[in-house]
C-alpha cells in the first residue's frame, strides 16, 4: 500500500475511525491492514489537557514504537511536540491502559527501529522523501506494569 498523503478524504476517515474507536472501546479499528493501532494520550503543550491520537503501534522488543511521519509534513505532529514537552503519556492497545514515558530514540537506536518499521509497512519509507526533518521514532517505556489493567 503506498504511503498516505493528508487530504480532506484522509482526515474524515481518521475522524470516523477514531469516533469508532472510541465507541467502541478499541474493539473495532484496532488493526488497520495487519497494523496494530493504539491510542496514544498525551497532556497538551498549551493547554495542558489530555489530549489522544490513533496511530500505529510497532512492537519491538517487548516495547511498542510510534513514529512522528505526520504523512511526510514539513512540521511535526502536534502529539509528537506535545510529548516532546511532558513525555509522560499513556496508551491503549488490546482494551489495555498503560503509562508510559515517550523516549525519542537517536542515532544506531533510531536507524534499528526505523528499518524494523519499514520492514513491517514498507509504505514508511516514502515519507523522509517527502520532508527535510528528521521523523522521530519514539519508545514508548511502560511505567508501572504491575498496576495496569
Amino acid at each position: 500500500m503506498p504511503a498516505v498523503r493528508r487530504s480532506l478524504l484522509l482526515k474524515s476517515f481518521w475522524r470516523i475511525h477514531r469516533w469508532i474507536y472510541a465507541r467502541s472501546g478499541g474493539q473495532i479499528g484496532s488493526k488497520i491492514m495487519g497494523t496494530q493501532v493504539i491510542r496514544l494520550t498525551t497532556l497538551g503543550r498549551k493547554s495542558g489537557q489530555p489530549r489522544s491520537v490513533l496511530l500505529n503501534g510497532f512492537l519491538v522488543d517487548g516495547e511498542y514504537v510510534v513514529v512522528g511521519s505526520n504523512a511526510g509534513a514539513e512540521s511535526h505532529s502536534h502529539w509528537y511536540l506535545n510529548l516532546a514537552t511532558n513525555p509522560a503519556v499513556k496508551f491503549e492497545v488490546g482494551g489495555l491502559q498503560i503509562e508510559a514515558v515517550a523516549r525519542t530514540t537517536q542515532g544506531d537506536e533510531r536507524d534499528r527501529l526505523w528499518s524494523e518499521v519499514t520492514s513491517a509497512d514498507p509504505s514508511y519509507a516514502e515519507y523522509p522523501r517527502r520532508t527535510e526533518r528528521e521523523i522521530p521514532i519514539v519508545v514508548l517505556e511502560r511505567q508501572n506494569e504491575d498496576n495496569q489493567q
